[in-house]
């Protein structure tokens, strides 16, 4: 009998296992077989400080990001006091799920069927990877952390089965020598309609290889298609392919992370990756923290309710920046004309800075309020049209 089993190991089961283990409690692990995530792999400063990340996981360090308009315009903006760092999710899951392991969680790889309640105890059914036969792990609570369109999520938490989401597709790449279109020091994120309608593209830089792909929430789009193109318009035709990736990526918080009574969604399972950037590793890792801590609180005071501590938790930290980002995916994200507003706003010292303090240190900086006018006032002439792209 667990203390809890964790369904899915990626960033936020693995974290989530890991904190529930050090603490002392029984934890079951289960995860599938060389699932690896579509990803650009940005991690920033706060994730490596606030989650122990040895330098031996950070493949680049990223000083520049450049922001590319659908008439090409481009917006390098510096990344002052630190940098950006860089994880190949192929290694950087698999160092989570082994760090889990020795703190004591029990690893199972298989792939999950089914929570079953008919007996006197609850049980998570499997199916096992090397025999092929279905197992059970009886267990008091369940951490579902299997990503998005979560079964666990489906089958157990209202609103489940409705979360929105994009779907993402990359390439991973042999990364060519630094030429006018690459620099292994550089992200470029491509915000052109031909490339995604509704999302955007990028260029990641990672070592000695590098991701390149896109993400769009419309049917019809031909993802492999538009990250060939990507690779075209950014000179990497001829790079070698070393793998191809895709999977959905959720775009909004879900309203309810539990059941009532013995379940807690974490990471993309539960929603949180963050609008208009996508940025999820940190979130999901986050998210698999208070999901732990709230299976922890239940189980010391057998208080179902407590579970809810997980979501409580996580939105007090995060709301207003999921809230902001929301509302600058909806206003720029929605046209060719609105996105190249958008890199036209990027060229403002302001937004750069006060974007990336954000992003670093993932807090809304309230440290100067006449920034926050100015940009306010800038960003609503950008969209209102006063303000014209040749001019900035």
């Amino acid at each position: 009998m667990y203390d809890v089993v964790v369904i899915g190991a990626g960033p936020s089961g693995a974290t989530a296992a890991e904190d529930l283990a050090r603490s002392g409690r029984s934890v079951a692990m289960l995860d599938r077989d060389g699932r690896i995530k579509p990803c650009g792999g940005a991690v920033p400063p706060r994730l490596i400080q606030d989650f122990r990340i040895p330098d031996s996981q950070i493949v680049a360090r990223i000083s520049t990001a450049r922001m590319i308009s659908p008439t090409q315009r481009k917006v390098d903006i510096p990344i002052e006091n630190g940098y950006v760092g860089m994880v190949d999710r192929e290694h950087f899951d698999e160092f989570l799920r082994l760090r889990a392991k020795s703190a004591g969680a029990h690893r199972y790889t298989g792939t999950f069927i089914r929570i079953d309640r008919s007996g006197d105890t609850t049980k998570v059914i499997y199916r096992d990877k090397v025999s092929g036969n279905e197992l059970e792990l009886e267990t008091k609570l369940i951490i579902g952390a299997d990503g998005a369109r979560s079964k666990v999520a489906n089958a157990e938490v209202p609103g489940g089965d409705k979360i929105p989401y994009v779907i993402a597709y990359h390439e991973i790449i042999e990364a060519p020598e630094p030429t006018a279109h690459y620099d292994p020091l550089r992200c470029d994120v491509i915000y052109d309609g031909a490339i995604s309608p509704d999302f955007y593209g990028w260029v990641f830089p990672h070592g000695k290889s590098a991701s390149v792909g896109m993400g769009t929430g419309l049917d019809g789009v031909d993802l492999k298609k538009a990250t060939a193109d990507l690779r075209v318009a950014s000179g990497l035709a001829n790079c070698k392919t070393i793998r191809r990736e895709g999977a959905p990526i959720p775009l909004k918080p879900m309203d309810c992370w539990d059941n009532g009574k013995d379940v807690v969604l974490a990471g993309d399972a539960a929603g949180v990756v963050a609008p208009s950037s996508g940025e999820g590793i940190y979130y999901a890792m986050v998210g698999g923290q208070v999901a732990a801590t709230a299976a922890a609180a239940c189980l010391e005071s057998g208080r179902a309710k407590d579970l809810k501590l997980a979501r409580k938790l996580f939105m007090r930290e995060h709301k207003g920046v999921f809230k902001v980002l929301g509302a600058m995916q909806n206003a720029y994200y929605r046209s060719d004309a609105r996105r190249e507003r958008f890199v036209s706003l990027c060229h403002d010292i302001d937004v750069q800075r006060l974007t990336f303090e954000a992003y670093m240190n993932k807090k809304l900086v309230a440290a100067r309020p006449f920034a926050h006018i100015k940009i306010g006032i800038k960003n609503l002439a950008h969209l209102t049209g006063l303000v014209s792209e040749t001019r900035v």
